[in-house]
């Protein structure tokens, strides 16, 4: 069976890449507890001062999906909105066959 993988990019106002990021990587530690969490990565694109991505790798979509429901995400969820230039873009769904630090 695949995982289940995304790719979201965020633009953030003006100079607010980091306060952004910084919000992201909270989410990282409350959704790592989820069920089906693979990965949670934040990252700051060289090229895109503003922008901040995260790529997630999760056992489903189903468990992606219910993540958002853990403790805590809606309040960081309302922390990043006024955050953002325009709404978070999912670049791309994957489906993940496994590679090195994947567990089955």
């Amino acid at each position: 069976m695949y995982k289940y993988g995304l790719n979201v990019k965020f633009k953030s106002t003006e100079n607010n890449a980091q306060r952004l990021s910084s919000v992201l990587l909270k989410a990282s530690e409350l959704v790592s507890t989820a069920k089906g969490c693979q990965l949670y990565l934040v990252s700051l694109d060289e090229d895109e001062p503003d922008t901040v991505w995260t790529t997630e790798i999760w056992d489903s979509k189903e468990d992606h999906e219910n993540s958002l429901s853990v403790i805590g995400v809606k309040e960081l969820i309302s922390q990043a909105t006024p955050l953002f230039a325009a709404p978070p873009e999912k670049c791309k769904e994957i489906k993940i066959l496994g590679g090195y630090g994947i567990n089955p």
